[in-house]
């Protein structure tokens, strides 16, 4: 018990004199994990929309292949990437092995399975009649639509907070592909693995109490996003139809 409490008391001295290793990697940390979600959501978004609003051949296989993305182990995602940007692989002249943006590459392929597939369930949760009903009180295709992610927005949201998670505790990947380099590729994660192994528990323990409050605050603010105001119905009066 004295070693957790001795390594609390110093992680809590690291925090309060803000220690500059703990600073750097955790802003780096936040550049590599949001521009990750960004790009996750870029793909996953219109991707999720497309396949849960339309019918094809194929549509089952297409939706299982997302559904186990779910599934990918980060160690595999990462080795991919690796195999991918090394020298001898068909982007190693690109030179992007053990950047920010190689791991950034990485976290957004393991974010965009899960923004699409929750996108993908909140889109066919809507009843299909909400469009045509939409319609028929003089809303354009492109506007029924919009009325149609509307009532969708809660699972949108909770597809944005998935793909978060999905990144900002992941570990196996970005080690991988990064390299945990000090000043340009150590992130909380990789270095929480790091100093653990050194021993340096206090410091392991700062970083891990940092990505936890880090993790809750930006849920919490996604959460504040997601289950606002809920706005007017699919079909409010005239002057406030969403797609007037």
């Amino acid at each position: 018990m004295d070693l957790v409490f001795d390594a609390a008391r110093e992680a809590l001295r690291l925090l309060v004199e803000g220690s500059p290793y703990l600073l750097e990697i955790v802003l780096l940390s936040l550049r590599v994990s949001g521009s990750a979600v960004f790009l996750g959501v870029l793909i996953g978004l219109p991707v999720g929309i497309a396949v849960g609003l339309t019918r094809f051949p194929g549509r089952q296989f297409v939706v299982a292949a997302i559904h186990t993305g779910f599934a990918l182990p980060p160690v595999v995602v990462g080795l991919f990437i690796y195999m991918l940007l090394s020298r001898q692989g068909p982007l190693g002249d690109l030179e992007l092995l053990f950047t920010p943006t190689a791991m950034v590459i990485a976290q957004a392929t393991l974010a965009a399975p899960y923004v699409a597939g929750i996108t993908l369930a909140a889109v066919q949760a809507v009843p299909p009649d909400v469009r045509l009903q939409a319609r028929a009180l003089g809303a354009t295709p492109l506007q029924a639509l919009r009325v149609h992610l509307r009532e969708a927005r809660l699972g949108i949201g909770a597809a944005i907070v998935a793909g978060f998670g999905a990144v900002i505790s992941e570990v196996g990947a970005v080690m991988m592909v990064g390299g945990n380099i000090l000043g340009e590729t150590r992130v909380m994660t990789t270095a929480i693995v790091l100093e653990t192994r050194r021993g340096n528990f206090a410091v392991a323990l700062a970083l891990g109490l940092v990505l936890l409050a880090l993790a809750f605050a930006i849920n919490l603010a996604l959460t504040r996003i997601q289950q606002g105001r809920r706005g007017a119905p699919w079909a409010p009066p005239m002057a406030d139809r969403p797609w007037a």
